[in-house]
C-alpha cells in the first residue's frame, strides 16, 4: 500500500461467481479467510465451499446474509457475505461479486480525527473512509441510503459496498482526494442498496486531516438531487424536441425526429404509427374505432438496427382493441401498461411473434400516447423500456405527452403542406403541355421539376406552332409558390398562346403580358400593384430565313450551341420583370445555323445554395458543350450536373430546341403586278410549281385559295404584292403579302350580296388561315393539309 495506491486487497475477502455457480475470481483476502489457494477453487463450483452444501438463491440484484463456509483444514466458518449481481455487458456474461470485510476498521477514540467528523449530527448522508479507502464511519442517513448497517460493512471499500461501475468511479475520485488533499464534487446517477430506483447524487468529497495537517482519510457527503436532475433533463428534452422536431415539412421525417429525440432520454424503443387518410387528399378521421389500421412511419431503438421492431416502416398493421395502440386511440388519452402487471397478456396471447419478441428483448413497460392536433387524431407514439429497469412514472407521461403534442402539430402541418403541394402539383402539371408538338422548324425536349421544400411554384414552358412554318419558344416563372402561383401561371401561359396566335413580335407580346400582370396584381392586392410578379422569355424562329427574334423580361439570356462551336449566351437586351409597368422591352434578332441548339431555362436551374450564379452558369455551358446523342439525354445531363441531389428550393423549367432549316427548293415566291387580268397566269404558275413538287393532288384547292387571296390583295391592298408558297411533308402554305396594314375580316354574306364570300371559301377549303402584320404591311396566309407523299 502506498499513498498513491491506498487499496489493501488482503483486507477484504472477494470472489466472483458466474450465473452457473462457478468461481471465476479468488483474491488474497479470500485465501486468508478460508485457506484455499486460487488454483484449487477457480473454475470449480462455489457450492463446494459451503459447509452445508446449499447455495443461497438471491432474489434481486443484491443479497446479504450469514453463510457457513468450509475452511481448507475442514472446520466451519460462519461468514457474513454481501453479493452484487453484474448483468451481461458487451458480450460478457453475468456474474456475482461476493465480498466480506476481514479487518473492520476501528471507529477510533475521541481524539481520532475520523471520529470527530460529527457524523450523526449531519442531516446529509455522510461516510468517512480511512487511508486505505475502507469505510471507517457512516451516519444513519448514509446507512439508510446503502441499506446495510454500519457494523456489517465497516472495512469495505466503496466499490465493494456498491458493486457497480459507478461505485468504482467514485472510489477512483476518492483516491484522487486522498492523493492531492483537494476536495472534489462528483455527480452520478445510480440505484443504491436502499433504493427501489436510480437516483441522482451529488457527492462532495473532502480530505480529513489530523492536527498536523496530514491527510488521514476522505469524508463523502452525498446529496440526493434527483428531482432537480430530472427537472433539468425534462426541460432539456423539451427544448431539444422544440428544435429538432419539425425541421422539414415532411411527415415521415417529422415522425423520425420524434422517435430520435426520445431515445434513449425517455425510452429504449419508440415507434410512431400514423393513420391512413380516409380518402385521397383527406385528413384522418376525428374518431377512431378498434381494430385500428396503423402504418409505421418511423421507429428508433437504443440498439442499432432496431431489432425489437416487429413492423417495418411503411407497412400497415391492424391492432386489436386489446393492444395499447388501439386502447389509447379509442380512449383518447395515454395508456401505460406493463408485462408484470398483466396489462399486455390479452394482446400478446393473440400475437405469438410479438410475444416472443417481448420475451427475447426484455420489454417490460409501454406508454402509448395519441398524436392529436387541431381536434384530429393522426396516430400514436409508443414508448417502450427494456434495458432501463424503471417503469414509466406520471412525470414520464407528462413529458411524453408534451413532446408528442409538439410533434403532432408538426405532423399535421406536414400533412396539410403535402396535401396542398399535391394539389398545386396536379394543377401545375395539368396547365403545362403534356407533350411538345412536332414541328418542321425545331426538334425540342423539356423538363419541369417542382420545388421540394417551399412548394410548387409557377414555372412553365411552351412550344407554339406559328404561321409560315415558324415556331414560338417560351419559358416563364411566376413569383411565389402554391396553388395561387400555379393558377396565375396557367392564366399567363394561356395569354401567351393567345397573343402568339395573332403573331405579335416578341417585344410587343411582352408588353401586352406586362399589362396583364399589372391587372392581375391589382386584382390580387385590392388595387395595389406589385402583388403578382413574373418573368418570361419569348422567341420566334423562322426555318425559312433561319433567323430567331427574342425578347426577355427578367429571365437569363438563352444559350445557343452552334453545330461547330462553343456554347455562348445570346446577346439579348435585359428587360424588366413583368408587373412593373411603364418600362419598354427590346428584342434582338440572330441568325442561326441549321442544327443549332437553343437552351431556355428559368433561374431555378442556376440559383441554388451550393454555388453562386456564375459558377452554375459555367457548369451549364460545360454541360451543353458535352457531346450527346439526343436532346432528352442533354436535359437529363444538365439537371444531374446542376441540381443538388436532395431536391431544389425553386421550380426549374428547361427547354432545349435544335433548329432545322427549310431548303430553298421548298419555297417559291412571285411578285404580283396589281392587275386583275394577270391572276389567271399566276394560277397557272402555281399549278406548274405544285406539279414540280409532286403535289398535283393539292392543285385544285391551292388554285382556288391563291386566286382568292391574290384577287383580294390586288383589289383592296397596296403595292408591292408578293405570293409565296411553302411546303413540307404534311403542309402547304400559301402567303400573300402587300403594303397595306388593313387586315381582312371573315363575314357571312347575305343571299343578295354579290361579294363577301371569298374568305369564307378560303376558311372552308383550308386547315387554318389568318393574317399577321409585318414591318412593311401585312401577310394573309392559309394552310392546306397534304396527303403523306412518302
Amino acid at each position: 500500500m502506498t499513498p498513491h495506491d491506498p487499496f489493501d486487497d488482503a483486507a477484504t475477502a472477494r470472489a466472483v461467481v458466474d450465473e452457473h455457480g462457478t468461481l471465476l475470481e479468488w483474491n488474497a483476502g479470500a485465501r486468508r479467510l478460508l485457506g484455499w489457494p486460487a488454483d484449487d477453487v477457480v473454475g470449480r463450483p462455489a457450492a463446494r465451499l459451503l459447509a452445508d452444501g446449499e447455495m443461497p438463491v438471491p432474489a434481486g440484484p443484491r443479497w446479504d446474509g450469514t453463510v457457513p463456509l468450509r475452511h481448507q483444514d475442514g472446520h466451519r466458518v460462519r461468514v457474513w457475505l454481501l453479493a452484487h449481481h453484474r448483468p451481461p455487458h458487451d458480450g460478457t456474461p453475468g456474474s456475482w461479486l461476493v465480498v466480506t470485510p476481514l479487518e473492520p476498521a476501528d471507529p477510533g477514540g475521541e481524539d481520532d480525527p475520523l471520529a470527530a467528523a460529527g457524523l450523526d449530527q449531519s442531516p446529509c448522508a455522510i461516510a468517512v473512509y480511512d487511508e486505505r479507502l475502507r469505510l471507517r464511519r457512516l451516519n444513519n442517513a448514509m446507512a439508510q441510503v446503502i441499506g446495510l448497517p454500519e457494523e456489517r460493512i465497516r472495512g469495505l471499500r466503496a466499490s465493494e459496498i456498491g458493486g457497480k461501475a459507478q461505485s468504482e468511479e467514485m472510489e477512483a475520485e476518492m483516491a484522487g482526494v486522498l492523493a492531492t488533499g483537494r476536495s472534489r464534487d462528483v455527480q452520478t446517477y445510480l440505484r443504491t442498496g436502499g433504493e427501489d430506483r436510480a437516483h441522482a447524487w451529488l457527492a462532495r468529497m473532502a480530505p480529513v486531516t489530523d492536527a498536523d495537517g496530514r491527510v488521514r482519510g476522505v469524508c463523502v457527503a452525498a446529496h440526493d438531487f434527483t428531482e432537480n436532475h430530472r427537472s433539468r433533463e425534462r426541460l432539456q428534452l423539451v427544448n431539444e424536441a422544440s428544435v429538432r422536431i419539425g425541421s422539414t415539412l415532411d411527415v415521415t421525417r417529422t415522425a423520425q425526429e420524434l422517435a430520435d429525440v426520445c431515445v434513449p432520454a425517455l425510452a429504449d424503443f419508440v415507434s410512431v404509427d400514423l393513420l391512413d387518410p380516409d380518402g385521397e387528399g383527406a385528413a384522418p378521421s376525428a374518431t377512431v374505432t378498434a381494430p385500428v389500421g396503423l402504418r409505421r412511419a418511423a421507429h428508433r431503438s437504443i440498439t442499432p438496427g432496431c431489432p425489437e421492431a416487429v413492423t417495418q416502416p411503411g407497412h400497415l398493421e391492424l391492432y386489436p382493441a386489446e393492444s395499447p395502440q388501439a386502447s389509447s386511440l379509442t380512449a383518447g388519452h395515454t395508456v401505460v401498461a406493463s408485462v408484470h402487471s398483466g396489462d399486455l397478456d390479452a394482446w400478446l396471447s393473440q400475437d405469438v411473434a410479438r410475444s416472443a419478441w417481448v420475451r427475447e428483448y426484455g420489454m417490460h413497460s409501454t406508454m402509448s400516447v395519441p398524436i392529436r392536433a387541431r381536434g384530429v387524431t393522426l396516430g400514436v407514439a409508443v414508448f417502450t423500456r427494456c434495458r432501463r429497469p424503471e417503469p414509466f412514472t406520471p412525470d414520464d407521461v407528462l413529458l411524453a405527452e408534451d413532446i408528442t403534442a409538439r410533434a403532432a402539430v408538426c405532423v399535421d402541418n406536414a400533412r396539410r403542406y403535402s396535401r396542398e403541394r399535391e394539389t398545386a402539383l396536379a394543377l401545375q402539371r395539368s396547365l403545362l403541355p403534356r407533350g411538345l408538338p412536332r414541328t418542321p422548324a425545331v426538334e425540342a425536349a423539356s423538363r419541369y421539376l417542382p420545388a421540394t421544400r417551399f412548394g410548387v411554384g409557377g414555372d412553365w414552358f411552351d412550344l407554339i406552332p406559328l404561321s409560315g412554318m415558324r415556331v414560338a419558344l417560351c419559358v416563364g416563372d411566376v413569383v411565389g409558390h402554391g396553388i395561387q402561383a400555379s393558377a396565375t401561371m396557367g392564366r399567363l401561359r394561356t395569354a401567351v398562346r393567345t397573343l402568339a396566335d395573332i403573331d405579335l413580335a416578341p417585344d410587343e407580346l411582352l408588353t401586352h403580358l406586362d399589362d396583364l400582370v399589372l391587372r392581375l396584381s391589382e386584382e390580387a392586392g385590392d388595387g395595389r400593384p406589385g402583388e403578382v410578379g413574373a418573368t418570361c422569355l419569348y422567341a420566334v424562329y423562322d426555318p425559312v430565313s433561319r433567323r430567331c427574334t427574342l425578347a426577355r423580361a427578367g429571365l437569363p439570356s438563352p444559350i445557343v450551341v452552334p453545330p461547330r462551336g462553343e456554347p455562348h449566351p445570346i446577346d439579348l437586351p435585359a428587360g424588366p420583370p413583368l408587373g412593373l409597368g411603364g418600362l419598354p422591352f427590346e428584342s434582338a434578332e440572330v441568325e442561326l445555323s441549321e442544327g443549332s441548339v437553343l437552351a431556355f431555362f428559368t433561374d431555378g436551374l442556376i440559383e441554388n445554395r451550393e454555388r453562386d450564379v456564375d459558377a452554375s452558369h459555367a457548369l451549364l455551358l460545360e454541360s451543353l458543350a458535352a457531346p450527346s446523342g439526343s436532346l432528352e439525354e442533354s436535359c437529363d445531363r444538365i439537371l444531374h450536373t446542376l441540381l443538388p441531389p436532395g431536391g431544389v428550393t425553386d421550380d426549374v423549367a428547361l427547354l432545349l430546341a435544335r433548329t432545322r432549316g427549310l431548303p430553298a427548293s421548298q419555297v417559291a415566291t412571285w411578285d404580283i403586278p396589281a392587275d386583275p387580268a394577270l391572276v389567271a397566269p399566276i394560277r397557272k404558275q402555281v399549278v406548274d410549281q405544285l406539279a414540280a413538287w409532286g403535289l398535283s393532288d393539292a392543285s385544285f384547292t391551292a388554285e382556288l385559295v391563291v386566286s382568292e387571296l391574290v384577287t383580294n390583295a390586288i383589289r383592296y391592298g397596296s403595292k408591292p404584292i408578293r405570293l409565296r408558297l411553302i411546303h413540307d411533308r404534311a403542309t402547304l402554305i400559301c402567303e400573300v403579302s402587300d403594303a397595306s396594314h388593313t387586315a381582312p375580316h371573315l363575314r357571312r354574306a347575305k343571299t343578295w350580296d354579290e361579294g363577301g364570300r371569298g374568305l369564307l371559301l378560303v376558311a372552308q377549303l383550308t386547315q387554318r388561315w389568318g393574317s399577321r402584320h409585318t414591318a412593311t404591311g401585312k401577310t394573309i396566309w392559309a394552310e392546306l393539309a397534304l396527303l403523306d407523299q412518302g
